[in-house]
């Protein structure tokens, strides 16, 4: 949030090319032709069933009727952001063993390569394949290998290749057999969100599939897994299921689970659908000052900005009421605070919101960051308000390079902040609400890329909210994304979505209340959030930041994820009705444009 004019759009993350290019092989090479007897051990080589016996990145593969080198179908698969677009199978081969990979290939810099051969991992590529081009390698398999993965991939930032008539020749291994059915199946410490699972692996199994309801939640390759975005004080059943190149197994019989009953993190005594809006309290700008006793009851949820630190790496927060030589209007600090305990009187929560677009926020220390909590503690104490609302923005949060993995963060500004709020969750109990406003780049962006990325060279920022909002996703009342002052983001449909309209909070609400894979990680997804605990955020007015969503398409917005109407092209993996409403920057801009944002809202919930 700007106390001014909006900030500038962020600019898109580096995908570019670099030497990596040459790791993975020369052209293509000619190889010698396989013995009569050596058999096509890949499935589904030709993508005639589809993409039957193939896992591709990201969702990025689908077999298509065009263009084809044989038969009806070919793969077709495309990279996106730090995805590659790798489709791959694993094979069973015999040990100390010649093999011959070979598939025809179209399109720029696409790969063909074969991993986990015992010996020497081989792959080759072609740059430009304007054409059909075979590409072809050969391999040995090591004294004690019985299983290989082969691939093929494009490469970050290109275009969509195509594959087919691929083939892997030589000796047949011998057949693997499913692996059995799990035993011991035990549900184990429950939160209001979440499940913790574990089971006895089986012989031959290389992974588990978690279903919930019957539906299959979670793939892992251990024997326990936490399944999340569970509703609280609600009974759920499980089963596992163990998995291999073979296939699946059959399904462990269905345990049982109820969730706690929810606290700080379910509604902390929010109606339904609830309105949220942030107060200009410490400063003016050109929407003018707005008292809070003028406050209208439309808005449940209060957000005073900001909270903002004595210097950046401090932690020390301080608030206090605009001046009267900015804000000719302000009410006194006596005259404040009863018109917050009158809000609070009628069922409105008021919150201090800390940071915005100037109060850059950096915990680097685990001094700063009990600094902040003493600090937030006063503020809360002082003004008698009902919790806190994180509104990191800019540099406050961004992550270290290596730091990979959102669900382990290391990051010390990362850390330390989560460390602070559970303290402050802790110290107030389960009354206190928590409410988190991070852009689009922290959040959503982190479906293409996080961190620095795998090679470095990203900005360190993106998805940097995800450690934050995972970890304390139990504490979490609210999560309002700002939906605005954003570049396109790619949605959960792989296609780029753009502010201002319903299609881009249809889309970005969607990925909140799915989950998705981070980074394009199948095996680090960021799980979903209940519905209660999200709002989206706009622009109160035209004037308040870019990405202004008119009343109709707020309205068409809301009716698709709660009640699946109006939708226009994008498809929603739910229907949301327990979504929990809207947030908004401000509720100064929306009393100087006439209260269009407000009255739009009651009209849409009944309010």
């Amino acid at each position: 949030m700007e106390r001014t004019g909006p900030p500038t759009r962020f600019s898109g993350l580096l995908a570019a090319f670099s030497a990596a290019l040459l790791v993975a092989g020369g052209l293509a090479a000619s190889a010698p032709a396989a013995a009569a007897a050596d058999a096509d051990l890949a499935r589904n080589g030709g993508f005639e069933a589809g993409l039957d016996g193939w896992s591709c990145t990201g969702g990025s593969g689908a077999a298509v009727g065009t263009p084809v080198h044989g038969g009806t179908s070919a793969l077709k698969a495309t990279p996106a952001g730090s995805d590659n677009a790798q489709c791959s199978q694993t094979v069973t081969v015999k040990p100390d063993s010649t093999y011959t990979l070979s598939a025809w290939v179209q399109g720029s810099y696409v790969y063909l390569g074969a991993s986990g051969t015992g010996t020497t991992d081989v792959s080759t590529w072609t740059p430009s394949a304007t054409g059909w081009q075979q590409l072809t390698t050969t391999f040995r398999t090591g004294a004690a290998t019985t299983s290989v993965t082969i691939y093929t991939h494009g490469w970050y930032g290109t275009p969509a290749y195509y594959a087919d008539d691929l083939s892997l020749t030589g000796p047949g291994g011998d057949p693997v057999a499913l692996p059995a059915t799990p035993t011991g199946l035990k549900a184990g410490a429950t939160t209001s969100s979440s499940v913790a699972l574990t089971w006895t692996g089986s012989t031959g199994a290389t992974g588990y599939n978690v279903y919930r309801g019957g539906t299959k939640v979670l793939s892992v390759t251990g024997t326990s897994a936490t399944v999340s975005g569970l509703a609280a004080s609600t009974a759920y059943s499980f089963q596992v299921a163990a998995t291999n190149s073979a296939g699946e197994s059959a399904k462990t019989a269905a345990v049982t689970a109820t969730t706690a009953a929810g606290g700080g993190g379910g509604g902390a005594g929010l109606p339904a659908h609830a309105l949220v809006g942030y107060l200009h309290s410490s400063f003016a700008n050109g929407s003018g000052y707005t008292r809070m006793a003028d406050v209208p009851d439309s808005w449940d949820v209060i957000d005073l900005a900001f909270g903002e630190p004595t210097s950046v790496t401090s932690g020390d927060i301080r608030f206090s009421l605009c001046p009267v030589t900015e804000c000719p209007n302000v009410e006194s600090a006596a005259e404040f605070k009863a018109a917050i305990r009158a809000k609070q009187a009628a069922g409105k929560k008021v919150l201090i919101s800390i940071g915005g677009q100037n109060g850059q926020v950096q915990l680097t220390t685990t001094a700063a960051r009990d600094t902040f909590v003493s600090s937030v503690s006063r503020i809360i104490d002082e003004y008698g308000l009902d919790g806190l609302d994180i509104d990191f923005e800019g540099h406050s949060l961004s992550l270290n390079t290596g730091d990979t993995d959102f669900r382990n963060p290391t990051t010390p500004v990362v850390v330390n902040l989560i460390s602070a709020v559970k303290t402050l969750k802790a110290k107030y109990g389960d009354t206190f609400v928590l409410t988190m406003a991070p852009e689009t780049f922290f959040v959503q962006l982190g479906y293409q890329y996080y961190g620095s990325g795998p090679w470095g060279g990203q900005d360190p920022r993106a998805g940097t909210y995800l450690p934050v909002i995972h970890a304390l996703r139990d504490d979490l009342t609210l999560l309002h994304v700002q939906d605005y002052n954003s570049g396109s983001i790619m949605g959960l449909d792989n296609q780029y979505h753009s502010m201002g309209g319903a299609d881009f909070h249809i889309a970005m609400t969607d990925m909140l209340l799915t989950g998705f894979p981070v980074a394009g990680d199948t095996t680090k997804v960021f799980p979903a959030l209940r519905p209660d605990q999200v709002s989206i955020g706009l622009p109160a007015s035209t004037q308040a930041g870019n990405g202004y969503t008119s009343p109709a398409e707020v309205t068409k917005a809301l009716n698709c994820l709660t009640k699946k109407t109006d939708c226009g092209s994008y498809a929603t993996h739910g229907t949301w009705p327990g979504l929990r409403g809207l947030m908004t920057w401000s509720i100064n801009w929306d009393r100087f444009n006439n209260g269009e944002f407000s009255k739009n809202f009651d009209a849409y919930f009944g309010g």
